[in-house]
Parts: C-alpha cells; sequence; structure tokens
C-alpha cells in the first residue's frame, strides 16, 4: 500500500482540464467522472483488472459499472467529502491503464 495517511484537499484552482482533459469535474458532488470504451467486453475487463490490482495498493477504490466493452468510472474521496490527490492519482493510473489495454 502507498504511504498516504491523510489525503491532501485539492487547491480550490486545481486545474483540471490541464491534468485530466478527458474527465469530467462535478464540484456539487465532489466527483471526477469518466467513460471508458474498449473494442471488447474482454478488454473492459482487462482494464478493470489492472485498475482493481492498483486500487488495492492505493487503498483508494473507484464507484464503477461495466456494460460490456464500456466501464463508467466515479472518483471521489469519501471519507474527505472531497476530490483529493488520491483521485487524481487513481484518475491518472487509469488514464494509462486504458492506453495499454487499446492502445
Amino acid at each position: 500500500m502507498l504511504p498516504l495517511s491523510k489525503p491532501k484537499i485539492l487547491a480550490k484552482d486545481f486545474d483540471f482540464a490541464a491534468t485530466l482533459p478527458d474527465w469530467r469535474v462535478n464540484l456539487v458532488t465532489q466527483e471526477l467522472e469518466r467513460v471508458f470504451v474498449f473494442v471488447d467486453f474482454k478488454s473492459a475487463f482487462q482494464f478493470m483488472t489492472l485498475c482493481a490490482n492498483f486500487a488495492e495498493e492505493l487503498d483508494h477504490h473507484p464507484d464503477w459499472s461495466n456494460s460490456w466493452n464500456k466501464v463508467s468510472v466515479r472518483l471521489s474521496t469519501h471519507s474527505m467529502k472531497a476530490l483529493t490527490e488520491l483521485d487524481i492519482t487513481m484518475a491518472s493510473a487509469m488514464d494509462q491503464f486504458a492506453l495499454q489495454v487499446s492502445p
């Protein structure tokens, strides 16, 4: 597990568009949202497996659902009722895992 005892809440002026251009930010619910689309179910599941393993290491788990080739993701640090560095780390990793699965 990565050593983060209490995640840092993101600054109010955090530049989500520059850091995570493919993610939507919902400041009302304090969530990051994205839908990943893959060529088939096997690729979507491969992506979810990579993400699940990293989420366990990070001890930060996505709210997500899968429908055949689509994986819908919502990230938030529920314990802080805010977006934190954990959400940015997880979202960035998910972006990289998606590229690994379907370059």
